[in-house]
């Protein structure tokens, strides 16, 4: 291994993406637009589903029948129903706008709790109170407030936004951009030269790695300076989440670049990857209450355990400890794509 050829390579793709103006500056704005748009819309709180949590209950999917609630508010058309066996995994669901609603089953009057940053909530109350007889009675109702700290959907949702760009900067960058130098032949002259091809893979994946992590530092502090994001824990954990996280992901793409000669096959393919994962992995809403086997897919992709963990030291103040396993995952899912990426690479086809 050459460290100057590296190092060449890693300044001469640097300056390839600081010169293309339009992919340069779309990295900076995209997620900024779209926390502006959500932090404008909501507020910074939240948006319009509806998830009664109720407990005790035995699973997550319950049966509405059988549910000890007013039979009006059961009948009510796109509710749905997520059952919790205690109320602290209730409570903890609710703090993290998984469920808008918390319901204690049983006779009247009604236990109930609710996220008050949240008008989801605030709207799934106003429907259980009139299902009762039309109008609110409080002779029925006790309501409850929750005694942690509660979090702001903006708050929830930002390492989401944060997390979807990295994915899909680490994906195109690297294995859409590979694939198309060896389309153009430029791979083959690089072939002609004394570079190895771990070579080039290092310096792919350094350079990439270098422009997710100062992406999401710039656009981090410039949201934050708008929002005032409240973080929990470590900031600095935080960043070292990431930072694996985008090794991960930019391991994925070295894997997607190592074979393919055809731009349109792989843009077909980095969108088979890409979608799914970003809806799968919780960036925009929970998966709380979907089947068992859609989490276990959720479970494949890189992004559902960055974001798993970043919203535990963010939201709840855990450390790097907390986040072990996240960890772990991430980056045995990284040695895993690397030897795959450097196995399969091919200067040519």
């Amino acid at each position: 291994m050459h460290i100057k050829r590296i190092w060449i390579m890693f300044k001469a793709r640097n300056w390839e993406f600081f010169r293309d103006r339009a992919s340069f500056g779309w990295n900076f704005l995209f997620p900024f637009l779209l926390v502006a748009g959500f932090g404008i819309l909501f507020g910074g709180r939240g948006h319009t589903e509806y998830k009664i949590g109720v407990f005790p209950a035995p699973a997550e999917t319950v049966e509405v029948a059988s549910l000890d609630v007013p039979k009006a508010f059961k009948e009510t058309r796109f509710l749905q129903f997520v059952g919790f066996a205690s109320h602290a995994e209730a409570m903890e669901k609710l703090r993290h706008h998984k469920v808008d609603l918390v319901i204690r089953t049983g006779p009247p009057p009604y236990q109930y709790w609710l996220n008050e940053s949240s008008p989801k909530g605030y709207l799934a109350e106003k429907i259980f109170q009139a299902s009762l007889t039309g109008e609110i009675n409080s002779a029925l109702l006790h309501k409850k407030k929750i005694h942690t700290a509660e979090i702001r959907y903006i708050d929830w949702l930002f390492p989401g936004i944060l997390a979807m760009n990295m994915m899909f900067s680490a994906l195109w960058g690297v294995g859409y951009i590979v694939v198309r130098y060896r389309k153009n032949g430029a791979l083959r002259r690089l072939k002609a030269t004394p570079l190895t091809a771990f070579e080039y893979l290092s310096a792919q994946m350094l350079s990439r790695l270098f422009l997710l992590m100062f992406t999401l530092l710039v656009v981090w502090f410039g949201c934050d300076l708008i929002f005032h994001f409240h973080v929990e824990g470590s900031t600095g954990d935080i960043f070292i989440l990431f930072f694996l996280g985008s090794l991960s992901l930019t391991s994925m793409g070295l894997v997607l670049a190592a074979r393919g000669t055809s731009e349109e096959f792989t843009t077909g393919t980095l969108n088979f990857i890409s979608w799914p994962m970003m809806f799968l992995s919780e960036v925009w809403f929970s998966l709380e209450g979907a089947p068992e086997w859609v989490k276990h897919i959720a479970q494949a992709f890189p992004l559902t355990h960055l974001l798993t963990g970043i919203r535990k030291i963010m939201n709840d103040g855990a450390g790097l400890v907390d986040v072990l396993p996240e960890i772990t995952v991430l980056l045995m899912m990284t040695g895993i794509f690397l030897g795959l990426g450097a196995y399969l690479f091919s200067w040519d086809h």
